[in-house]
């Protein structure tokens, strides 16, 4: 290891001004027009995609807090009669029996 650092201290330094290799122009060797455009349009790409992504993770928390609350009021309150209401004012019973099915097919609130 301490040779390896007595090398790479000896060394000589590279040059101070870097210059092509002969035969090459510096526009065979920078990407150009075309190559910013392509890198304009990937970074305005990407940040359309992060906007978009932020979006729909915000709606999926917001809806997420709207159905917890929504829970919490469906339960929060119970007729006399011993049924428990959703918060959209659809009934079901308290007394361990099955409720159906709600009219989209899902299964109720356990299933989400």
């Amino acid at each position: 290891m301490h040779s390896l650092l007595i090398a790479l201290a000896t060394s000589p330094a590279p040059t101070p001004t870097p210059s092509l290799r002969p035969g090459l122009s510096e526009d065979q060797v920078t990407p150009g027009l075309l190559g910013f455009l392509l890198t304009a349009f990937i970074v305005v790409l990407t940040a359309l995609l992060i906007v978009d992504m932020v979006r729909r993770i915000r709606r999926v928390r917001y809806r997420a807090q709207v159905e917890a609350e929504r829970m919490a009021a469906g339960n929060a309150g119970t007729s006399a009669a011993g049924t428990e209401f959703h918060a959209d004012g659809t009934g079901y019973p308290t007394d361990g029996r099955a409720s159906r099915p709600e009219v989209n097919g899902d299964a109720g609130p356990g299933n989400r």
